[in-house]
Parts: C-alpha cells; structure tokens; sequence
C-alpha cells in the first residue's frame, strides 16, 4: 500500500493581492514567501542605488525607467509568480503596465540581508536566468560582497565595496560602491 502523498496548496497573484495591508511577500511556482521589513542600511543602498542609476538615465536621456521596491514584476506568463526586485530597470516600456513589469526587466538588483540571502542567491538567480533578465546583482553589503551576473554573456564577477562596478547594459555607467557611505 503507498502512503498518500500530502499535497501543498497553491497560490496565485491574488492570494498576494489579498494580504493585509502592509504585508509583503513573493510568489514562486505557486508558494507564498513572507518578506521581513528591510534595515535601515538596506533601504540606503536602494535609495543610493536607484538615485545612481535614475540620474545616468536622466543624463543621458535614456529610455529605460528604473523601478525601487516595492515594484511588480511578474516573470511568467502565469498567475503563480510575482517578485518585487529591490531594483528594476526596464528598458522595453511594452512591459510596463500600472501594475508594473509583465515579462522580465533588463537589469535587477537585489540587496541581500539575512531573511532574503536564501532567496537572493538560490531561487531568484534561478528565475531571473531562467526568464532571461540580461543582468542581475546581488549586494551583499553583511558580505562586502556584489556579485554581477551578465546572463547574456554568461559572466559572473565578483566585487568588493571597494570597488568601482560596471553596469552590462550600459557601455558607460558604473557604480563605486566605495562612495556608498552606509556606515
């Protein structure tokens, strides 16, 4: 006799809709995953950040628009998956609706912290390659690390916060992380 498996439940985009307000989470493959309320130096590296990248897009009246969480961007062509990046950049505005980015952005960044580090490094990488986000950093500031995936050259580097770090999509744009103050 085989013992009956038990069975999760899924969830989908409307589960996230009907959290309480205030409550964040992401949807992957149908599971719902609670986020915890960022720190204070995650949520300086996302204002550096985005301010960073939002200025070098006005400069050079570029048309890709840069998104900070909280922001929408649903991967799939399902109702099963929904993450919120802490970074967005999106460059083909077909994909931007108000409800935010339908198919993948160009660019994303995550700010990896303790609760997010899993998720960060494992399932996210796996979902951004996978939908074929061109480029994807993770900032690990606990691990003075950042690491820069350009999936469409297959590269992985590795940087410090000492070091002055190059954008993919853009031939003239990099961030020193030196400068980020976050102390």
């Amino acid at each position: 006799m085989t013992a009956a498996m038990k069975l999760e439940k899924m969830y989908t985009i409307e589960d996230i809709y009907a959290l309480p307000e205030g409550q964040r989470a992401e949807l992957v493959d149908g599971q719902i995953y609670y986020m915890a309320s960022p720190g204070r130096t995650h949520q300086k590296l996302l204002m550096i950040l985005s301010n960073a990248i939002f200025r070098y897009i006005q400069d050079k009246d570029g048309d890709c628009e840069v998104y900070p969480a909280p922001f929408a961007v649903f991967l799939n062509e399902d109702d099963k998956t929904y993450f919120e990046p802490d970074i967005s950049v999106i460059c083909d505005k077909d994909k931007l609706t108000e409800e935010g980015c339908k198919g993948a952005p160009d660019w994303i960044i995550e700010i990896a912290s303790p609760t997010s580090r899993s998720m960060d490094y494992g399932k996210k990488l796996f979902k951004y390659y996978n939908a074929r986000v061109r480029e994807y950093w993770i900032v690990d500031y606990v691990k003075n690390q950042i690491l820069v995936y350009n999936f469409e050259h297959d590269t992985l580097e590795e940087f410090t916060f000492s070091d002055k770090v190059k954008a993919g999509i853009y031939e003239d744009f990099e961030i020193d992380f030196s400068k980020t103050d976050i102390d």
